[in-house]
């Protein structure tokens, strides 16, 4: 009996550990990943994510979330709604339609209403605060770019069926003009997933992200027999390469992966925590890190300070 769980950030670790058990039996609705997201956008302290995620720069919290079935490619997705408690509950009702599957601003949030879903004003206190701080900070220094945390959290289930699921939700960019969509909901780039293959999700900068489907492209190397240990960074190095010969420069960019037989990997160009499981190793933290010309990754178990150090930067007064 085959089963993983895999997600990005350090910030996936409890939600996948609570919920990897559901992954024993058949779980053909993804509810392991719906439950799984939704409790990290209801926690407060992870400010890239549902209630507590970092706003635009009109002080609004504007979310996105994407869901695809990896047994019938059904995908559901939304952006910029500022008032639905789970998006990720939200983009998997959309996935089972046939038509009107991708939905922004008013227009999801309505759905949501007439159908039934929890709505919530998901602009917290500390929220608020944090804006508060960037923008005293970027009245000092003038020179200070506005835009730093961009942390989607991004999951792929596989149950001892082989049903395959992956799914993201995120306040995307802090102090972003509002509209603004990146990666995360966009099917190919913020995620993607084939049962009989695997599934990736991205996180990062998803200005870049969206111009490589780089989700997409992870599936497609396993389809091609790449293995999921070395799939996610060679499309990561190609693609790092790619943007800095044509533009100069790549922002950060990590991906999670998992294939039909529960074998996991990552890529990244940049420091990257990740949380994962499966039938034969239980859940764990991991932090990766790439060598300087990408064509390497080391991956080892984050020490004790660093994890204090997170939690401590989590719940810190912010002042």
């Amino acid at each position: 009996m085959k089963y993983a769980f895999i997600g990005t950030w350090r910030m996936a670790y409890e939600s996948i550990r609570d919920n990897i058990s559901l992954l024993k039996k058949g779980d053909p609705k993804g509810d392991a990943l719906v439950r799984a997201i939704s409790y990290i956008e209801d926690f407060p302290y992870f400010k890239s994510v549902g209630y507590g995620g970092l706003p635009n720069e009109n002080c609004e919290v504007e979310l996105d979330a994407g869901f695809m079935n990896g047994n019938t490619y059904q995908v559901g997705a939304i952006a910029g709604v500022k008032n639905v408690k789970n998006p990720i509950k939200l983009a998997r009702e959309l996935s089972y339609s046939k038509f009107n599957s991708f939905l922004v601003g008013n227009g999801a949030e309505e759905y949501a209403r007439d159908n039934g879903f929890e709505m919530k004003d998901m602009l917290s206190g500390r929220a608020i605060q944090h804006y508060d701080l960037k923008l005293k900070k970027m009245k000092e220094n003038p020179n200070l770019s506005p835009y730093d945390g961009h942390d989607t959290v991004g999951m792929v289930s596989l149950d001892v069926d082989n049903n395959m699921f992956v799914g993201t939700s995120t306040s995307g960019l802090f102090m972003k003009k509002r509209g603004r969509v990146g990666d995360s909901p966009i099917a190919g780039s913020g995620f993607y997933c084939v049962s009989n293959i695997g599934g990736a999700t991205a996180t990062g900068l998803g200005e870049d992200i969206f111009k490589g489907c780089l989700s997409f492209q992870v599936v497609e190397k396993m389809r091609s027999g790449v293995s999921v240990k070395d799939a996610p960074q060679l499309v990561i190095k190609e693609f790092n390469d790619t943007l800095n010969k044509y533009n100069g420069s790549c922002g950060a960019i990590s991906i999670v992966a998992l294939d039909k037989d529960g074998n996991w990997g990552v890529g990244t160009n940049c420091e990257f925590s990740f949380a994962v499981g499966n039938h034969s190793q239980e859940v764990k933290i991991y932090l990766a890190n790439p060598s300087d010309d990408l064509s390497k990754i080391d991956i080892t178990i984050p020490s004790k300070e660093w994890l204090e150090n997170y939690d401590k930067k989590r719940r810190e007064k912010i002042e």
